[in-house]
């Protein structure tokens, strides 16, 4: 069988979707690696060590993937109308792994039923024990969490931890972090340990353990409503407006004193919340910075901007996009494994097969597309109806 890795064409998009020991270990399982030219360039991966692991080096998409049974990537396939039409070179019956947003770009789930192939969507991986090592979300988010706190260092204009000196002391910086996923704690860590005074505030019950583990001060109205705050997923379910007002009060109060805010808080298939009202941000000190997280989602404050620093009375809004990409050595690295570890358990080494087992749930939590339907649950309905 052959697998192909075409380079990622998506503006903001450093990564790929293997690495050299990656290609030795599916190549392990006996498949023909294909990677296209240049495609580990983002990540500093030259096309001569995915050839010194044992793949082909092909010169260009078309070629790459061409007959390929099985695609990595790690943005969604492109199609005609933006560009490149990669969905059109991957052939019918072709599983194609790859964080697809489906919520956000429902027409490509149809597109790639009507093109018959197999869409995984790596994103929508079940949080169960036996995915914990394909979990994409976690492994880019504790990236994410922890470039946040670096990109939030560089537009400050003071230093993270106290300072003693004989000219007199530095005090420390106060970050406080807006939803306690793994992006988030990876924030309050790195936070700490650069030095700074750490708070943290998230409606899942749950993490205020977590939170004051980590040695940061948990912020949160916590009534009965809050004690709720959870799916049996372990994500934040969306509060009442009454919630919602308790607790933008205690935010405005306790955000005024902060130096930096990172925020993270996201709902799948939902807008991000909007943590960070503009009064909330004109209440801040000047030199103050806000890095969003969400931006791309729509944000978390008010006030970001997707893909742009913005100045607001002189508190720094940073809205970059796709933070995992801005550190794409790390990220390719532990992306790639993802990948590997859902193939594996699902390819037959003897017999030289992939069986994904439409019972199994895993493969019920990210298949997309199968047999030229919408076979996801939460997409099936809306493809019936178009």
């Amino acid at each position: 069988m052959k697998l192909a890795v075409p380079a990622e064409r998506r503006v903001n998009e450093a990564r790929v979707a293997a690495t050299p020991d990656t290609v030795k270990r599916l190549k392990g399982l006996g498949l023909d690696i294909v990677v296209e030219t240049g495609a580990g360039n983002g990540a500093s991966i030259p096309d001569q060590a995915f050839a010194d692991a044992g793949a082909t080096i092909a010169a260009d998409a078309a070629s790459a993937l061409a007959d390929a049974d099985i695609v990595f990537k790690v943005q969604r396939p492109m199609t005609a109308d933006e560009g490149t039409d990669e969905l059109a070179l991957i052939k019918s019956g072709a599983l194609v792994a790859a964080l697809f947003d489906p919520y956000r770009n429902r027409p490509l789930v149809q597109a790639c039923a009507e093109r018959g192939v197999r869409a995984a969507a790596m994103e929508l991986m079940p949080r169960i024990t036996r995915a914990q090592s394909m979990d994409v979300l976690s492994s880019q988010a504790n990236l994410a969490g922890y470039r946040a706190v670096i990109e939030a260092s560089q537009n400050f204009g003071r230093a993270f931890p106290m300072m003693m000196t004989a000219a007199g002391t530095v005090p420390p910086a106060r970050l406080m972090v807006f939803g306690v996923g793994v992006a988030g704690l990876q924030a309050i860590a790195t936070a700490r340990r650069l030095g700074a005074i750490v708070s943290a505030t998230d409606v899942r019950p749950a993490t205020k353990e977590q939170v004051e583990s980590l040695g940061a001060t948990f912020v949160a109205v916590m009534d009965e409503e809050f004690q709720q705050a959870q799916t049996a997923g372990g994500y934040a379910k969306e509060m009442s407006d009454a919630y919602k007002a308790k607790q933008a009060a205690l935010i405005a109060e306790t955000i005024k004193k902060q130096d930096i805010a990172i925020t993270t808080a996201l709902i799948p298939g939902r807008p991000a919340p909007k943590l960070i009202s503009a009064d909330m941000v004109k209440s801040m000190k000047p030199g103050s910075v806000i890095v969003d997280l969400a931006v791309e989602n729509g944000g978390n404050c008010e006030l970001s901007q997707p893909g742009q620093i913005v100045d607001v009375g002189g508190v720094k809004i940073v809205g970059l996009l796709n933070m995992p990409s801005r550190i794409a050595v790390d990220a390719s690295a532990l992306y790639a494994k993802n990948l590997f570890n859902f193939l594996s358990a699902f390819f037959d080494k003897k017999a030289g097969t992939l069986n994904l087992d439409p019972d199994d749930e895993i493969v019920k939590g990210v298949l997309l597309t199968r047999d030229g339907k919408v076979v996801h649950p939460a997409f099936a309905a809306t493809a019936a109806g178009a």
